[in-house]
């Protein structure tokens, strides 16, 4: 009995410990950033250029790995049963909201199987066709896909990415369904719109903007109310179709149950990312906005995530768009 009352103070003090010796340790091995998303794609970009970036902060490696297939689910549902030492990261984008109404049966909880650790990054989406399509703007755009919707294919990467949340709304916008292809990225999709054997696509400008340079692809509109510097494109909203608005931000999780000394840290290195001049002018040239400081927090992230979930909720529903 006096051994025990002896030891339990002494545990309860390397208890206690621990979490400011785990801070002090962390990292201690590479981190490791999971993509949902194959490599080369916008969200593979960013996450490249945040661990760079969070690597230079950190003192230690930020790897990328790619984990594909269902949506980003596959990915999510590896990152939601990891380890929580915050070696083990994963980045999102908007379809991290969308998941959780997209898919009836998930092996996570999107609000309570993850620890938010600030936004990275916000871009527009651009509607684009292939280049010999014959409209000449947004409205001649609605109007032949209403006329020809039986005749015309829509591409996108999987349910839950960013370019089939914005074609569905494209869709509901004007009204017509067209035929749906599913590719295993933007990248091949960018290379059959090229090509012309894809006629309509919706994507990142991140992934874009060097396509709609060379005049490669055909460019109607940017998704967001405000139009973006460096894309000579009109808004949706001012092109004809009121109030259509989306955008892709992209944002950093840790498995629930990560200690909040190495939430801290990890959050520390993702704000100084957000400061880094080389990351900044990179996502310049990428037409992509940079978290602000208040967008970086994250108790910030977690508030936004759920409003994003409940916003997505109504479209997803009216779409009648959900996994098997």
């Amino acid at each position: 009995m006096i051994r025990r009352a002896i030891l339990a103070p002494t545990f309860l003090a390397l208890t206690l410990l621990a979490g400011p010796a785990m801070a002090q340790r962390f990292p201690d091995r590479p981190i490791t950033i999971t993509v949902p998303f194959t490599a080369g794609g916008p969200t593979d970009t960013i996450a490249r250029l945040t661990a760079e970036a969070m690597a230079r902060d950190l003192g230690s490696p930020v790897v990328v790995e790619n984990v594909t297939g269902a949506g980003g689910t596959i990915a999510a549902g590896r990152i939601a049963q990891a380890r929580p030492d915050g070696h083990s990261l994963l980045i999102h984008h908007i379809g991290m909201a969308t998941t959780a109404t997209l898919y009836r049966r998930l092996a996570f909880d999107v609000q309570t199987s993850f620890v938010p650790l600030g936004l990275v990054s916000d871009a527009a989406m651009t509607i684009v066709t292939r280049p010999d399509f014959p409209a000449e703007d947004l409205a001649g755009l609605v109007g032949v896909m209403r006329a020809r919707k039986d005749a015309l294919n829509l591409g996108h990467s999987g349910l839950g990415g960013a370019n089939q949340l914005c074609g569905m709304l494209l869709q509901q916008a004007a009204g017509a369904q067209l035929t749906t292809i599913v590719y295993r990225g933007s990248a091949p999709a960018i290379t059959e719109l090229m090509a012309g054997r894809l006629d309509v696509f919706c994507d990142q400008a991140t992934n874009t903007v060097p396509y709609l340079a060379d005049r490669r692809i055909r460019g109607y509109a940017v998704s967001t109310m405000a139009r973006v510097p460096g894309i000579d494109l009109p808004t949706a909203n001012e092109a004809g179709l009121s109030g259509f608005e989306m955008s892709t931000w992209h944002g950093l999780y840790a498995p629930r149950g990560t200690p909040p000394e190495v939430v801290a840290r990890l959050n520390t290195a993702i704000r100084a990312a957000m400061r880094d001049e080389r990351l900044r002018a990179r996502f310049g040239e990428l037409q992509t906005q940079v978290a602000t400081e208040a967008q970086a927090d994250p108790a910030y992230h977690a508030r936004f995530l759920a409003a994003e979930v409940a916003k997505w909720r109504v479209a997803i529903q009216a779409a009648g768009e959900y996994a098997d």
